[in-house]
Order: C-alpha cells, then sequence, then structure tokens
C-alpha cells in the first residue's frame, strides 16, 4: 500500500487563510519539495481554518485535534486501510506558526496520552500511548515561542516609538524655531513691563525693529515704536503665534492619522501576551518542552522549530536611527549622543522573536531562519512566508524540508510505504 504523509498546518494568534502566505504558496512550495525528496509516499497538504483564538488554549486543542481526526479518517477510508490504528496508511507532520506551534505541541501530547498537558506541574505519564490515532510523525514549529517571547520585541519596540516621538517633536521645534528666529546677539534680553519670562525670551527672539520713531509707507498709518512694543509687532507675535499652534495641531493631527501605523508592532506583540496568558508562565512553558522532549525519546517523534532572527536590514535601521537620535540630541542640546533613555534596558545580541532556549531546557531542535528584510522581530515574525518580504524565504523552505525529510525517511512506516499491484 502506497502511504500518505499529511502536513498539517496551523495558523497562529490573529491568524487566518493567508498566514502561509498568499493562497497558501509557502505550503504548497514545502509540499513539492518534501515530495520530490520521498518518492515512496504521497506528500498532501491540509490547511486549519481559522479558528476562534479568544478561547481557552485547551479549547483550540480539542477543537484542532477532532477537525484533525476527521480528515485523517476521510483519507483512511478512501485508502481501504485495513488496521488504521495499527498500520496506519497516513501520518501527519504538525506544522503550526506562532502559537499555532504550541496547539501542535498540545495536540500531540493529547493524543499520546499526556492527561496533565497544560498544568502547573507533573510530569508526563510513565508510558505514552504508540499507537496513537492520528500517528503524528513530528511537530515543526515556526517562530513558535515555546519559551516566551523575547524581551527584546518590546524593549525595541519602546524605542522605536521614543525615536518616532523625538523625530516629530524636532520637527515642531524646528518649525517653530524658523519662526522665532534664533535668540539675538544681547543673549535672552529684556523688556519693559511686568511680562513673564516666556513672554521676555519671545519677544527678545524677534529680530530688532530699525530705531525710529514712526513709520509711514503708502499703504500703513504712523505707528509708535518707542518702547519696544507696537501694534505692528504685537500683531506679528500674535499671528507667529497662531501660526506656530497651527502648525504644532496639525502634527498632531497628522500623528493622530498615522496612530494605528505607528503602533501596529507594538499593539500586536502586547495583544498577544495579553491573550495568551500562558507565554507569561515559564513553569508551564518549560513543563512542555521537557513532555515533548520525552514523547521523542519514547515515540521517535521529531520536534523542532524555525525562528525568526533578523538580519542586514536590521543592522542598517538601528545605524541609521542611532545617528538620527544623536543628532537630534546634540541639536537640542541635550549633551551630544546621548540617544534613547531606553539604550541601557534593550538586550545584547542577536535580535529574535522567541526566547531561546539554554542548554538546561530540553527542547528539541532550534534553528535560526534570518530574515535579511525585516527592521523588527515582529514584522520579522509575520512576514516569514512572504517571499517579497522575506529574502530568505528559499532558506527557510530547505530547512523546513529538511528537517521534516529527516523525521520520516528513516522509518520502518515509510520503507513500507509500496504501490500496490492490481489484480487482474
Amino acid at each position: 500500500m502506497r502511504r500518505t504523509l499529511l502536513l498539517c498546518f496551523i495558523h497562529g494568534f490573529k491568524g487566518g487563510a493567508d498566514t502561509f502566505g498568499a493562497r497558501s504558496q509557502f505550503s504548497q512550495d514545502l509540499r513539492r519539495r518534501i515530495a520530490q525528496a520521498l518518492p515512496n509516499i504521497d506528500v498532501r497538504v491540509a490547511v486549519y481554518p481559522t479558528y476562534e483564538t479568544r478561547g481557552d488554549l485547551a479549547a483550540c486543542v480539542a477543537r484542532f485535534t477532532e477537525w484533525l481526526l476527521e480528515q485523517v479518517i476521510d483519507m483512511e477510508v478512501a485508502a481501504r486501510t485495513p488496521s488504521p490504528t495499527v498500520d496506519p496508511s497516513v501520518h501527519c507532520v504538525l506544522i503550526g506558526h506562532s502559537m499555532g506551534g504550541i496547539v501542535a505541541a498540545d495536540a500531540l501530547l493529547t493524543l499520546a496520552g499526556d492527561r496533565r498537558v497544560g498544568g502547573d506541574e507533573g510530569t508526563l505519564a510513565d508510558e505514552l500511548n504508540a499507537l496513537m490515532f492520528p500517528y503524528v510523525q513530528g511537530v515543526l514549529g515556526f517562530d513558535t515561542p515555546y519559551l516566551g517571547i523575547a524581551p527584546g520585541v518590546v524593549a525595541h519596540g519602546a524605542e522605536g516609538q521614543y525615536a518616532a516621538a523625538t523625530a516629530a517633536l524636532a520637527q515642531i521645534s524646528g518649525f517653530t524655531d524658523a519662526l522665532w528666529g534664533s535668540k539675538g546677539k544681547g543673549g535672552e534680553g529684556s523688556s519693559s513691563g511686568g511680562g513673564g519670562g516666556a513672554a521676555k525670551k519671545s519677544v527678545a527672539a524677534l529680530p530688532a525693529a530699525p530705531e525710529r520713531t514712526t513709520a509711514t509707507t503708502a499703504t500703513s498709518t504712523p505707528v509708535s515704536t518707542s518702547s519696544g512694543w507696537g501694534w505692528g509687532k504685537i500683531a506679528m507675535v500674535a499671528g507667529a503665534g497662531a501660526i506656530a499652534s497651527g502648525a504644532a495641531m496639525a502634527a498632531a493631527t497628522a500623528a493622530y492619522q498615522r496612530r494605528e501605523q505607528l503602533t501596529e508592532g507594538w499593539t500586536w506583540a502586547t495583544s498577544h501576551l495579553e491573550f495568551v496568558n500562558c507565554l507569561a508562565r515559564g513553569e508551564v512553558l518549560r513543563a512542555r518542552m521537557a513532555r515533548m522532549t520525552e514523547a521523542g525519546r519514547q515515540l521517535n517523534v521529531g520536534f523542532g522549530n524555525l525562528y525568526t532572527q533578523l538580519g542586514k536590514a536590521a543592522a542598517a535601521e538601528a545605524q541609521k536611527r542611532n545617528a538620527a537620535m544623536m543628532k537630534d540630541s546634540s541639536t537640542a542640546g541635550g549633551g551630544g549622543g546621548q540617544g534613547s533613555p531606553l539604550r541601557a534596558l534593550l538586550p545584547a545580541g542577536e535580535r529574535t522573536f522567541c526566547n531561546l532556549p539554554s542548554g538546561q531546557t530540553p527542547a528539541g531542535v532550534w534553528r535560526p531562519a534570518v530574515n535579511d528584510g525585516a527592521t523588527d522581530e515582529t514584522w520579522a515574525h509575520m512576514s516569514m512566508f512572504d517571499p517579497a518580504q522575506n529574502p530568505n524565504y528559499n532558506t527557510l523552505l530547505r530547512d523546513a524540508g529538511d528537517m521534516i525529510v529527516q523525521w520520516t525517511e528513516g522509518s520502518a512506516w515509510y520503507a513500507g510505504s509500496h504501490v500496490t499491484s492490481v489484480a487482474h
């Protein structure tokens, strides 16, 4: 009997049909690559439909496993498999992006008989079910935060917002400076009367009027300027103030209109954390990794995670931002070169969306998926399956294919696949 490897794709939080590229291009590209490497079997794709992510994680896992069971039963019936639970013709690889990878891991553990999955404490059952149905050959995560979201996602997002705000304020400041003029040679100067310091500075910043007692033109009336003030100057001050206020209001309006664009990455990351509270519970995350590792040991199930890592574009953007902030700081008289006050809080090392495992945490196989086109972690995370946004798309495709082929080609299940001749 010719056997089938079913690649089941599970989108993540707020994902949908296009998570794996327009018309699920990545899933089809991966299927073709694996089919070429594993000629003994058929390779098919099933993309899990959009599901409601506001419910409990356990409920999401239950709905997915029910859907998977229906898919596999239909395929086994069509193949007329004599004993699908003992010798299935269909093996599955669960492939999840972001939170979809956690759904995939918990689905495997549920099928394998881990009744404690999702709990705060406890260990695996002594023996896992080697005859699980549907049978899962491996679990592959794409940028799945199995150990939580990296602090740099929030820290760099905050720094980016600070940089945007600093640039906007610098533009407004530069515009108003052009209106008011620079300080005169006489310093801040003074004016008669009991006006406040701010008023004195504003008046002193205006260009000095010619020293004359009257100004007469064909279109003007005499104006007294003996005290340094006059209706003409008052009008100029009022007009400039109105223009400056209008400029500030226009800048504020523009910033408000762009609020969704400016805060998209920040809001996405924080809402991700807010919804999936399990990502903030380190003991649950570590327990899941230990259980997946044990499942691999007992059942020979593959487990891996291809995590995004920023590359060339992010490095260039960081240099550009630092140079701009140093210039703004110097121009504003802030000591020069200080940059963002958040700089000291930014984590060192490679910029990733996921927390990476340490030597003490069993976590399967983790490989970096570098994106040389993305400038922040969130964008790399959301665009990893888009060839137009990810210059390293083919590398991602190759690494994913190699991992799944390695899990499959050495198995007795694969070796036993063949085309049954039809008796005449």
